[in-house]
């Protein structure tokens, strides 16, 4: 019998049960549930609701039963239809109506919008420390590669010169941006809605602020009514992490453009690649490309939560029993692919020679050499089109901008003289570019202190 059948002359139809039941994917917020029905009847009891023997004796029992599924003694039940009725079916089946008195003053509304809560406040902190770790690997690539130049691209167009190290901290700072994000994140969710009741609270006298200091809330929802209607905070973190998955979706394409033939930057460790069926030659970047995939599943999750929540009244309305699934295979998908893009990165070999002779081509040292005729007197405008004169005769006559000779140089303009050869030198374009954010490798290793900084600040404890 349902906990809630007294209104009912009939039991629910099975298809009913069928569609209504969520024990199979809540039942992961079973330490939360325990967790917010101990400071609950903690609370109830040193309020007087119900009597301290009462209170203590339903504690022990709730940590009994956690122990107990936690052991394998006892398994969930889809008879009770979500954890939460569960737990409280199992309280009651151990110690009589005294199990029945936890429910005094909650809803399955305000219980289940605190176990969400606890849930992804406890999964954002994984999820960030794991950023984290990404971010150490990354700063790892780095120090290794301050001068290691390779050319930087816009419309997938060799441009300017850089490094690898450069490239790097460029998604560096994407990723430092993703935990600022989960943090900001997490101070929204942390507040406590127990006590909202249903939806406008309740008669008895309790104490929600303590509630929230057991549970490790800051603080309290301020309406009882959004209290159990709020998922922003389940959307937020849903946009945070479909953003990281945006962020590490670029770079994986990068990876799988850098590992090709018609790049080969990097070669990928065995273990971090597969093969062919068919091609005996291939060794194919599917990690990059799952977690490239993986990213629009992502994105999906995101879509249906807003599209669930869109049009709900308050307060609280059974749709919502459609945020957990979404969220949940959200965290999932990122914790899977954290780590092992993690592993990826940090066991890929990079290829410099590779790097340095594609940054050889393409004229990507054209900007400096109009630097060049700037420094001496000339408007860049001017400088513009005499170096696009320059870079035209190279393509038509299969030279570049190293090997054209002083003499051609001077029949453009008589400003070039010897030292064009220097000033256009890749390593001279690299590390004249010292302006903080830079290429300059004084300049990435600022870069590489502060993103440092920052990983020692968010670890330390």
């Amino acid at each position: 019998m349902k906990l809630w059948s007294g209104r009912f002359d009939k039991d629910t139809d099975a298809l009913v049960d069928e569609l209504n039941v969520s024990i199979g994917f809540d039942s992961r917020m079973l330490p939360e549930d325990i967790r917010g029905s101990i400071a609950h009847a903690g609370m109830l009891g040193a309020q007087g609701i119900i009597e301290q023997t009462e209170s203590e004796k339903i504690i022990a029992c709730l940590k009994e039963i956690q122990a107990d599924i936690e052991a394998g003694r006892l398994e969930f039940s889809r008879d009770a239809e979500d954890i939460h009725m569960f737990v409280e079916t199992e309280l009651t089946r151990r110690i009589g109506d005294t199990g029945k008195r936890v429910h005094t003053a909650r809803s399955r509304n305000d219980q289940v919008a605190l176990d969400i809560r606890l849930y992804l406040k406890k999964e954002a902190a994984e999820i960030k420390a794991l950023i984290l770790e990404l971010m150490k690997v990354i700063l790892k690539l780095a120090e290794g590669s301050l001068d290691v130049i390779m050319p930087a691209y816009t419309h997938l167009q060799r441009a300017q010169p850089t490094t690898f190290a450069h490239y790097m901290m460029a998604y560096a700072n994407m990723l430092l941006r993703d935990v600022t994000r989960l943090e900001d994140c997490m101070e929204r969710m942390d507040e406590c809605p127990l006590g909202s009741g249903a939806l406008t609270s309740t008669t008895y006298p309790i104490d929600r602020h303590r509630v929230a200091r057991e549970l490790g809330f800051s603080r309290i929802t301020q309406n009882s009514l959004d209290g159990v209607s709020d998922r922003d905070f389940v959307i937020e973190l849903m946009g945070c992490l479909s953003i990281l998955m945006m962020h590490l979706s670029r770079l994986s394409e990068e990876i799988i453009m850098w590992c090709s033939w018609e790049f080969k930057f990097i070669e990928l460790d065995d273990a971090y690649a597969t093969g062919s069926s068919i091609m005996p030659q291939k060794k194919n970047p599917d990690i990059a490309e799952l977690v490239r995939g993986k990213t629009g599943r992502v994105y999906g999750n995101l879509i249906a939560m807003l599209t669930v929540m869109k049009a709900l009244p308050l307060a609280y309305n059974k749709d919502m029993q459609e945020d957990k699934e979404p969220v949940f295979d959200t965290i999932d998908t990122v914790k899977k692919c954290l780590p092992v893009f993690a592993a990826m990165l940090d066991t890929m070999r990079l290829l410099p020679e590779n790097m340095r002779s594609a940054a050889g081509a393409g004229f990507i040292n054209a900007t400096d050499c109009a630097d060049y005729l700037v420094k001496k007197g000339l408007p860049f405008r001017d400088a513009y089109t005499i170096v696009g004169r320059l870079v035209n005769y190279c393509i038509a006559n299969n030279e570049t901008l190293e090997t054209l000779s002083l003499e051609k140089y001077r029949e453009i303009s008589p400003l070039f003289a010897e030292d064009v050869y220097e000033a256009i030198s890749l390593e001279t374009c690299v590390a004249a570019r010292y302006a903080p954010g830079g290429p300059a490798p004084d300049s990435v290793k600022a870069q590489m202190e502060y993103i440092s900084d920052f990983i020692r600040s968010r670890t330390s404890s």
